[in-house]
């Protein structure tokens, strides 16, 4: 069974939620919109009903193009991504920080 991420533990699975999670967790380098949406584990028809928002809004800029497909990464210029990427991060310390206090009181039980 595949482990969720801490940004799909708070706000769930919905395709678009599992885009911005890839492209969290995958900042550095550019994809397809195949190799998106099969690492978001999505079809790649729902992503295009969304794409071009993101594209609109900045969170993703097209890098170059390899024969016919485009390739894209996350926007790390974007104020939005900026505040996508804070609250991964806080989210990430809040759920650690969670986990380690169970375990404490685990030991100590």
């Amino acid at each position: 069974m595949e482990e969720k991420t801490s940004f799909r533990v708070v706000f769930g699975d919905s395709p678009i939620v599992k885009v911005i999670d890839f492209f969290l967790d995958n900042r550095e380098f550019d994809y397809s919109l195949t190799d998106i949406a099969k690492n978001a584990d999505i079809g790649w028809s729902t992503l295009h009903l969304f794409w071009k928002d993101f594209v609109m809004l900045g969170m993703v800029i097209k890098t170059r193009r390899i024969g016919r497909a485009e390739l894209y990464k996350l926007n790390m210029k974007s104020p939005l991504v900026k505040k996508l990427i804070d609250l991964d991060t806080t989210i990430s310390k809040k759920l650690m920080q969670e986990e380690i206090t169970k375990q404490k009181l685990k030991v100590s039980a």
